[in-house]
């Protein structure tokens, strides 16, 4: 199986008021393991850079003057993802520029190119609902790396993003092997009575200011 994560550094964050995709950056996975086939461009996006997005990543105007355009590297791009799945961190908006940089060109749309899309946020939300899930909390959750991250960088992140990924489904990897026979448990009975501790008010009053404290840190109330 054939995969590759994907990301993009744009000029703003609206592809509908005219920003460009000023990086790509794509990491080949073949059958769980990542090769070293890589893909990366940086792109002459014509426009302004929004103040905000250059604080993000950090590239300039005048740093992407000399570089190709979307269209003059188009061919190379997907040549590189067909026949794979791509794997995006908040996969709507990668998406929607490369969907309106292809439209450009009038060549359709992302998933015309590829095997799919999988959005790697929604499955760590899955995974680990009420924390924060950015690759920044996922890196440290799962032990990846990323202390050269300094700016978000397309190449970079999609390095990551594929540590970050075959981590959150390595759990996947034992559905091949063979099932082991199950084994008749020893059930012991119990006849001690049960004691049952309940929460005192000035417990639980803790208890709900350590979830408020959680709410607040990762942005939406714990599951449970």
């Amino acid at each position: 199986m054939r995969q590759i994560t994907l990301d993009t550094e744009t000029t703003g964050l609206d592809p509908a008021a005219g920003h460009r995709v000023i990086e790509i950056g794509a990491v080949e996975i073949v059958n769980r393991r990542i090769t070293g086939e890589v893909f990366h461009v940086y792109l002459n996006p014509e426009r302004d850079i929004d103040a905000g997005a250059l604080e993000v990543h950090g590239l300039s105007r005048e740093f992407l003057a000399d570089k190709a355009r979307f269209a003059e590297v188009c061919a190379d791009f997907l040549r590189f993802i067909a026949d794979a799945e791509l794997i995006i961190h908040n996969a709507p908006f990668d998406v929607g520029f490369l969907d309106a940089e292809l439209g450009r060109l009038d060549l359709g749309r992302l998933t015309d190119h590829c095997r799919g899309v999988q959005d790697s946020l929604r499955l760590a939300r899955e995974l680990h609902p009420g924390q924060k899930n950015n690759l920044d909390a996922l890196c440290r959750r799962y032990g990846v790396d990323n202390s050269g991250r300094t700016y978000h960088g397309a190449l970079l992140d999609a390095q990551l993003l594929a540590e970050v990924y075959l981590a959150m489904t390595r759990g996947q990897e034992s559905l091949a092997i063979e099932q082991v026979a199950p084994q008749r448990a020893q059930l012991t009975r119990c006849t001690a009575p049960v004691r049952v501790l309940r929460a005192s008010a000035q417990e639980l009053a803790a208890h709900n200011a350590y979830l408020q404290a959680m709410a607040k840190e990762c942005g939406e109330m714990p599951a449970w």
